[in-house]
């Protein structure tokens, strides 16, 4: 344990997380809520999807070039200012809910905006993660990062259920609002002499392009980042799948949808923190976290009751989350730092860009042939992509061994 909190040493990097702790448990209290109010204004899987898909959608299309814009500036400016521009969008949509100008059309206009500022932030805060500490600390420093997010997860979904169960939906946005305050702060208060900066990417040239193909010549990325976005489609669509699964299957209200988001949350910390022990993470590590991932995302699917569903939905996020901070931990220490950028928004464009696709892929999925199905079938997935992913690993080593003996 103490290994994994080592990038705590390093006050920059404990201003940063102590702020992201606060500020991200706001963001999954409106992510839920978001949710929960989908379900009392149209209470389709298939809308909730289409939602889905306007929040992660400019992820695919403005992904990448985020990144290039990341390796171009000031990280930790560009992130003050995106985190300030969300800050806006969650007061404004809990204005508009507690005065009744919510609608199906307006949700998916805010969606789109959170979408494209989230674009914007994911690979600037990201990569600011890697100036908080030693080269080194890299890995152990994403894990953290990993946990503190899905550690955020234990209390955002459950305060939003008790807050939406007693006051309502409005109140989850503007309590995201404030905590993006703590984030702020943390980024004001940082020393920048003690960041570990690298010279900005010159201007000019082909930065996409080269960023592609950096990932795509590296065979390890390559096959990284093709099992990061079929999981991602198919088996990452919690907050889509899990309060239907609930609502549908197991007779619960948003309390009950709450608890089991938080309860996922569990697993996902304990799978973050795993990772985070561990200087060094490879294809083994990889591929045992998507076994835990499909197997138990698959029975879940089939939970008879609520306990039944909670007890399995720890694995589940023990798996994913693990999964997520180890394809980081890979990645990572064999980008260089003028590339990391470009790195960290192609692995959050492969990772949160397809659920686009997966999103409404899953509502329907819930709609026309069970909620349950709608868990289940990503796990299947996931088995799939990770026997895919440990043969083709097995067979580029047997090549490389012949090519020496030859």
């Amino acid at each position: 344990m103490r290994s994994a909190f080592r990038s705590l040493e390093h006050r920059n990097a404990k201003l940063f997380f102590a702020g992201m702790l606060v500020s991200n448990v706001g963001t999954w209290m409106q992510q839920t809520a978001q949710v929960l109010l989908l379900l009392r204004i149209s209470g389709k899987g298939t809308d909730i999807g289409l939602i889905t898909a306007c929040q992660f959608g400019p992820q695919l299309l403005l992904g990448p070039m985020s990144g290039v814009l990341a390796d171009r500036v000031n990280r930790r400016h560009l992130t003050i200012v995106t985190q300030s521009l969300l800050t806006v969008q969650a007061f404004v949509m809990a204005a508009l809910d507690a005065t009744g100008h919510i609608t199906l059309g307006v949700v998916a206009i805010l969606a789109l905006s959170l979408g494209i500022l989230s674009t914007l932030d994911n690979p600037a805060r990201r990569g600011l993660v890697t100036e908080l500490v030693e080269p080194d600390e890299i890995s152990s420093a994403l894990s953290l990062n990993t946990a503190v997010m899905t550690g955020a997860r234990v209390f955002g979904p459950a305060l939003a259920g008790f807050i939406v169960h007693a006051a309502g939906t409005a109140w989850c946005f503007a309590g995201n609002g404030i905590s993006f305050l703590a984030v702020l702060a943390g980024l004001v208060l940082m020393n920048p002499r003690e960041l570990r900066a690298p010279e900005p990417a010159p201007r000019g040239g082909r930065p996409l392009r080269d960023g592609v193909a950096f990932v795509w010549r590296d065979p390890v990325l390559r096959r990284t980042f093709i099992v990061l976005g079929v999981v991602s489609t198919f088996a990452y669509n919690y907050t889509v799948s899990l309060p239907l699964l609930v609502e549908r299957n197991l007779g619960g209200d948003e309390l009950a949808i709450g608890w089991l988001l938080a309860v996922n949350s569990v697993g996902s910390v304990l799978g973050s923190l795993a990772v985070a022990s561990r200087r060094t993470v490879g294809a083994t590590s990889l591929a045992l976290a998507l076994v835990v991932l499909g197997v138990f995302s698959a029975v879940m699917g089939a939970a008879p009751t609520l306990l039944v569903a909670m007890l399995l939905a720890v694995p589940v996020g023990a798996g994913g989350a693990g999964f997520v901070a180890i394809t980081s931990g890979i990645t990572q220490p064999r980008t260089p730092p003028a590339m990391r950028g470009r790195v960290l928004a192609l692995q959050s464009t492969a990772f949160l860009g397809f659920t686009f696709i997966g999103g409404p892929m899953t509502g329907w999925v819930a709609d026309h042939i069970g909620a349950g199905w709608s868990l289940s079938y990503g796990g299947f997935a996931a088995l799939a992509v990770v026997a895919w992913y440990v043969g083709i690993g097995r067979r580029e080593r047997v090549d490389a061994a012949t090519a020496v003996a030859v």
